[in-house]
């Protein structure tokens, strides 16, 4: 028997929302039915390039009954309120991060989604990504012995506008928040954070009392570490490293390049273009296999998405570093 595409509703035109509509286009288990943007011209731009029916009303798109499963990349401030309109019509939901900046507003929805039954998935990709999968499937095989540091090094390759700074909730709650999430993906029981943040370059940063540069460090109880180290900006490019340390050895993804091809001359040996530009361009991939494994959940499948509590646990995570920056203090956290 063949199983028909999973039909989405894509909420949200801006540039995350073209990179899963044309992920959502390109796969023969998906089909773009509906669009919806408050913007309608970027709804009906959207769905001339990618199918379905153009929108700027939720409400049209869910009461139609043409979709399976919705996909929000609308602004973090809708991202709650669209969970809970997709639970409440059974819709499966796979929402990008984070699910809120308001930790209570989270905790609110919580038993909604746990006693729902209905698939909810947060945005985490980098979990899909193929280098940090892999590692991750080593250290959990035992390649490495026990795992006792985990190094992870993300950094911008440009600051965002002021005017984003400012609705983005921070740098632990806009940035770092991925890396939360990668770490407990190696380490699920964090325990403690201590963070520092800067503000060193970017005025947009320093006018909303934001911080450019930070590091992280979380404890797990088994006493294993994990370092994050943050910039808002890197003159190499898109510096995205991971490290993971153990007893037997040690394992490391590398940045990514545009090409192969080095140069070795008089004046340099073995000079390389520059690593990739930004996200779109590093976890392609990722966002592939993201959508992919969201199907699975959607259809009743196993599937490693991560959940709506990987969310929560990311974001007390963010709420504890940014404590910890400011008040420069450990912070002790409890993520059950």
């Amino acid at each position: 028997m063949t199983t028909r595409p999973v039909r989405f509703g894509l909420i949200g035109t801006g540039r995350i929302g073209q990179v899963h509509a044309a992920s959502i286009a390109a796969s023969p288990d998906t089909e773009l039915a509906w669009v919806a943007d408050t913007v309608v011209a970027g709804a009906r731009s959207t769905a001339a390039r990618y199918g379905g029916t153009a929108t700027d009303d939720v409400e049209e798109m869910i009461a139609a009954g043409e979709v399976d499963a919705l996909l929000v990349a609308s602004p973090t401030a809708t991202h709650i309120d669209l969970i809970g309109r997709a639970v409440e019509a059974g819709l499966a939901v796979l929402c990008e991060k984070p699910i809120d900046l308001d930790i209570a507003r989270v905790e609110a929805l919580r038993p909604r989604i746990a006693s729902s039954g209905v698939p909810v998935a947060i945005g985490f990709n980098r979990r899909f990504d193929p280098g940090f999968a892999a590692v991750r499937a080593r250290v959990a095989a035992g390649e490495i012995g026990a795992l006792e540091q985990l190094s992870i090094v993300s950094r911008d390759p440009s600051a965002p506008p002021a005017d984003y700074v400012g609705v983005s909730g921070g740098i632990f709650r806009d940035m770092t928040i991925h890396d939360f999430d990668m770490a407990r993906f190696f380490l699920p029981d964090i325990v403690e954070v201590t963070a520092t943040g800067s503000t060193v370059f970017d005025d947009g940063a320093r006018a909303h009392g934001d911080f450019d540069t930070a590091v992280t460090v979380l404890r797990a109880a088994s006493g294993a570490t994990v370092s994050i180290t943050n910039s808002r900006h890197s003159a190499i490019g898109y510096d995205q490293r991971l490290e993971a340390f153990g007893a037997a050895g040690m394992l490391q993804v590398a940045n990514a390049g545009t090409s192969l091809v080095s140069f070795s001359g008089a004046v340099a040996v073995e000079a390389r273009p520059p690593y990739q530009e930004f996200f779109l361009e590093r976890y392609a991939e990722a966002y592939v296999a993201e959508l992919r494994e969201f199907v699975k959940l959607v259809r009743g499948e196993p599937s490693t998405s991560p959940g709506f509590d990987d969310g929560r646990a990311a974001l007390l995570l963010a709420d504890a570093a940014q404590r910890s920056a400011v008040e420069r203090t450990v912070v002790p956290v409890d993520l059950g």
